[in-house]
């Protein structure tokens, strides 16, 4: 047992390691620094408060995930998930954000965050065991993105719901433990996104992203 608790500190330290953001102060001025904003904070999110969660409800129990084969397979598939849900709530914030205030159509703003939610997607995909139904999830959010008020609603902290549903969803807890779980697990979610949200604030260009976005289209033959 002693050396099932030493290996079981040693990848939580490794965990705990691959979770901590770098403090950045790069300008976000491109739609490449955008794509990659989401997609790192939203893996950052997803493993952060997955893991976190597995943990306190396995208690001492907690070491045996690591000879549990099964439960491993079980976490790695649900962190996909959970990131894919934690990709769409602050794809849709960071696009809204950096376009706010720029002269851009709704329409441009879906595509932007389209291209962004595909790009992120598609790289983290393939760490999923087994089949990942990328093709629906880039569906739904694509429907989301039609009912989405890019002007208030995209822009408030209440509009990231799909991650704390997806890590309820997916986390390998028994579903009797679950039921009692929703106030903590929404909680745990909703209070690590707010200093990522601050963070883009700082550093996002708008400007820059909305110039870029627009080249194309002022480039394009009349």
């Amino acid at each position: 047992m002693g050396w099932i608790l030493q290996q079981a500190g040693y990848w939580w330290r490794e965990i705990a390691g691959r979770l901590t953001i770098r403090r950045e102060t790069t300008p976000i001025d491109s739609i490449e620094r955008l794509q990659e904003f989401v997609t790192t904070r939203a893996t950052y999110v997803a493993q952060k408060t997955l893991f976190t969660y597995v943990r306190a409800r396995m208690g001492t129990r907690y070491p045996r995930m690591f000879e549990d084969d099964a439960l491993m397979t079980s976490l790695n598939i649900a962190k996909v998930h959970v990131f894919a849900a934690c990709l769409s709530d602050l794809t849709i914030y960071a696009v809204g954000m950096a376009l706010h205030d720029q002269p851009l159509g709704n329409d441009a703003r879906r595509a932007l965050a389209m291209q962004c939610y595909e790009t992120g997607l598609h790289e983290n995909a393939a760490a999923c065991p087994g089949e990942f139904p990328e093709r629906d999830y880039i569906d739904t959010f694509g429907k989301r993105l039609d009912d989405t008020e890019w002007r208030t609603a995209a822009l408030q902290p209440d509009n990231f719901t799909a991650g704390p549903r997806a890590l309820l969803r997916w986390a390998p807890i028994a579903e009797g433990l679950k039921k009692y779980d929703g106030e903590i697990v929404r909680n745990s979610v909703k209070f690590t996104w707010p200093d990522i949200r601050a963070d883009f604030r700082k550093r996002v260009d708008g400007a820059a992203i909305c110039a870029e976005w627009a080249r194309p289209e002022a480039e394009a033959p009349a």
